[in-house]
């Protein structure tokens, strides 16, 4: 069993509430989203494992047990080309959850048009997989978004 947990400090909001079709319809993956807060914040490791992709805008972290959790930045956030963020890690990089990734500021994210809403997605996983999904209230970097079996 892998936890999932809140690679952002904010609201849940589940998937359904994400304004991207791709997201929302779960295309590339069960799981849900977070609206952070809205100051400049560090988006951390949602589990233990190696950062297997990195981009500004997002990064996957696959854990011992083969898993593999996308954390997105906001929403059409690769049209900003890196801008307003920056990495903390590099690809290859053995994380622990809770380290810090990547340092971006939501605010401006939305100063530039876009939604900073955070899909964390479990890829390659079916619905039935995860438990106790955290789809509504404040959520605390590094507490339970959900289960993974």
């Amino acid at each position: 069993m892998t936890t999932v947990s809140s690679p952002l400090t904010g609201r849940a909001i589940g998937l359904a509430a994400v304004p991207d079709p791709v997201f929302s319809g779960a295309m590339v993956g069960p799981g849900t989203a977070v609206d952070p807060v809205r100051e400049r914040t560090e988006a951390v490791a949602p589990v233990d494992g190696i950062v297997v992709s990195l981009h500004p805008h997002a990064f996957v972290v696959v854990d011992s047990e083969g898993h593999g959790v996308l954390t997105h930045l906001g929403i059409d956030t690769v049209q900003l080309n890196g801008e307003g963020f920056e990495l903390l890690a590099a690809k290859g990089d053995t994380v622990t959850r809770g380290q810090p990734v990547v340092r971006w500021d939501p605010a401006a994210v939305e100063e530039q048009g876009k939604s900073p809403v955070s899909p964390v997605i479990a890829l390659e996983a079916t619905a039935e997989a995860l438990g106790d999904v955290r789809e509504d209230g404040d959520v605390e970097r590094g507490q339970t978004l959900f289960g993974w079996s």
